[in-house]
């Protein structure tokens, strides 16, 4: 009896330490959020807001209209973790030029608020990054920074 209640305690253990200690999107959603407040807040920088969650601050207006998912947005980028490590960046004076329908989330919803010529700085909830699977050396559910110039559309 005592080796079979020594079976059961180990099992039992075995299966609570199996559980998944994942967050629901909605939980890893207000994590990213509060991740980003207390980013924003540490470097004094004032930001807007989408229903999304994304944050932003549009660092120059730029002008004319706005490009629309359909669009070929020509930028110049930077992308960072909140830790400030870059993952991503143009160079210099290069531009690259992408269909905005194919990129990540955040910068679908984020572009079409910069104007030709526009500059700002995006700071996005994982989902509207690279989510749960991450992507290259983004881990997964990361919050991400990016600096973006619209060059032209």
């Amino acid at each position: 009896m005592r080796y079979f209640t020594l079976l059961l305690a180990v099992c039992g253990l075995l299966f609570v330490s199996c559980k998944d200690d994942s967050l629901t999107p909605e939980e890893q959603l207000q994590a990213d959020i509060a991740a980003i407040k207390d980013y924003l807040e540490a470097n004094n920088l004032t930001a807007d807001s989408t229903a999304s969650g994304m944050r932003y601050i549009i660092t120059k207006e730029g002008s004319g209209g706005h490009p629309s998912l359909q669009s070929n947005v020509t930028v110049r980028y930077k992308g960072y973790l909140l830790n400030g490590s870059v993952f991503d960046q143009t160079s210099g004076t290069q531009t690259v030029t992408f269909l905005l329908s194919n990129l990540i989330p955040g910068w679908q919803e984020g572009i079409p608020l910069l104007k030709r010529g526009g500059k700002g700085t995006f700071f996005l909830p994982s989902a509207l990054g690279y989510g749960p699977a991450g992507s290259g050396s983004i881990p997964p559910n990361t919050v991400l920074i990016f600096e973006i110039d619209l060059v032209d559309f």
